[in-house]
């Protein structure tokens, strides 16, 4: 097929852009407002447990009277008083996505006497509320004190990764250890391998690098997890997730966000 001149000029302009994004940082925060995210507040739950039908109705989106996402100054604040999540308004691929994430001091019911808990979501999909009515369907990069680094499946996304079967109580999930045999078809929450979190109220560095092949999950520089093909079911059939938005939480804790950051991989995600 021959290009004209004028089509072949656009596909180089598109080439070129596509080559310097890929390796090229760029801010999705701009420290003055909530531009290219959109709020979506559903309910303060009165239990902690996720899977309650609850009598409230979500307040939806851009509907955020209590201000559980503002900005001040220059940092990201996610009030934690009602739950819901901060979506970007932009989908993305294969990435690297880091940022720094500190506690505030208030906390709010039903969890009270819980480890403060926020979260990021990736390859986020499908409509507002679709996990208990407050978050999107994703993977979930965990944010909650001791815990940060943990993975957890929201609304039934899959993964195979290597790890061990653990439990709290009644609750069982799995463990990740490298070491560990590969476990398929896993739609759970997965605990993250070390400690790397700095005191309460000091800024921790995390970052998510995925492609879909591989999701993997850092805490101030130390990789806590590593799983494997990413998918969901659309149909009735698993197809893969490799795209979609992100999402901020908001559960119960007062939460700042900054030098929130992104780049397009240049090499695949098992690679780093």
């Amino acid at each position: 097929m021959k290009l004209s001149p004028f089509a072949w000029a656009s596909l180089m302009a598109v080439l070129v852009a596509s080559s310097a994004q890929a390796g090229e940082w760029r801010s999705l925060f701009n420290g003055k407002d909530l531009t290219g995210w959109q709020p979506y507040v559903s309910f303060q739950p009165e239990t902690n447990a996720h899977d309650l039908v609850s009598k409230h109705t979500p307040r939806g989106i851009n509907n955020d009277p209590k201000q559980v996402f503002t900005v001040v100054d220059g940092l990201l604040r996610v009030s934690g008083e009602e739950w819901g999540g901060l979506t970007s308004q932009e989908e993305f691929g294969a990435f690297h996505l880091k940022f720094e994430v500190k506690w505030g001091e208030k906390k709010w019911p039903p969890r009270l006497d819980a480890p403060r808990d926020s979260g990021l979501l990736y390859f986020a999909v499908g409509p507002e509320g679709a996990q208990s009515r407050h978050w999107l369907r994703s993977h979930e990069f965990q944010v909650q004190e001791g815990d940060s680094g943990d993975y957890h499946s929201l609304d039934g996304v899959i993964i195979d990764v290597h790890g061990t079967d653990t439990n709290i109580g009644d609750w069982k999930f799995y463990a990740y250890d490298p070491k560990a045999p590969l476990r398929k078809d896993i739609a759970a929450r997965v605990l993250k391998r070390g400690l790397y979190e700095k005191p309460s109220g000091e800024w921790d560095t995390m970052e998510v690098i995925a492609d879909g092949d591989t999701l993997i999950h850092k805490v101030n520089g130390h990789e806590v997890f590593r799983g494997f093909n990413s998918r969901h079911k659309v149909d009735g059939k698993y197809v893969p997730l490799n795209r979609g938005k992100l999402q901020i939480q908001s559960e119960g804790a007062e939460t700042f966000y900054r030098n929130i950051q992104i780049k397009a991989l240049d090499k695949p995600a098992s690679a780093y």
